[in-house]
């Protein structure tokens, strides 16, 4: 299969290459595009669930519920390190 790719993109993947682990571009596209399918499985699969944490969220604006930037960032962060943490030990 031929994929065209603006020049933009073919230079955003020549400097991945280099710097990264990766011996080529068609590594690179291998795994960027394993990434993406591993991503789009995951919404697919908990798309009622993140509808309703949207609504629930949407909710809670609407009753004046809300946190502030800096909660967010902690909450993100923890969440963030849980999830590393899972991923280390499933490795």
């Amino acid at each position: 299969m031929a994929i065209e790719l603006k020049p933009e993109t073919e230079a955003l993947i020549q400097q991945d290459v280099q710097r990264g682990p990766y011996r080529n571009a068609a590594d690179l596209v291998e795994h960027a595009v394993a990434m993406l399918h591993e991503q789009e499985e995951w919404l697919a699969g908990n798309r009622s669930e993140i509808a309703a944490r949207i609504e629930a969220g949407y909710a809670s604006a609407q009753r004046g519920d809300l946190i502030d930037e800096e909660q967010v960032r902690v909450r993100m962060a923890e969440r963030k390190r849980s999830w590393l943490t899972q991923q280390r030990h499933q490795a």
